[in-house]
């Protein structure tokens, strides 16, 4: 599998060869709601039934641990919109699974925050 800059899709001078729509189908809405902050963790084994592009590839080898949709998308060279469609995909097929950022409403742990505080104070 090649590495998300190298390939056919992309070259060094032109840039992406394939408009970013193309990779989605025309597709500009995901069927799932993942938000940036999404964490996105593949699931195990891919249906043999699932048609899936370069791109979907790609983002299922970024999956292996939690990563976040941003974080794909830059990988990808996608827009985020783009990349949440192909990451939609992969949801559908059950591919992947996506767990919603924390609520800004979720306490946090002051002991965490304060060992986090602990830690800058040294670097500085």
């Amino acid at each position: 599998m090649p590495a998300p800059h190298e390939g056919p899709l992309l070259d060094d001078v032109a840039g992406r060869l394939v408009r970013p729509y193309t990779v989605s189908g025309g597709r500009t809405r995901p069927t799932a709601t993942l938000e940036l902050l999404s964490l996105v963790m593949a699931t195990g084994p891919v249906p043999p039934s699932a048609q899936l592009g370069p791109e979907h590839v790609t983002a299922l080898a970024l999956c292996g641990g939690p990563t976040s949709v941003a974080e794909v998308a830059a990988c990808l060279r996608l827009p985020a919109a783009i990349a949440k469609v192909v990451l939609s995909d992969l949801m559908d097929c059950g591919a992947v699974t996506a767990r919603a950022p924390r609520s800004p409403d979720t306490p946090t742990d002051r002991s965490l925050l304060e060992a986090v505080l602990d830690g800058l104070r040294r670097l500085l």
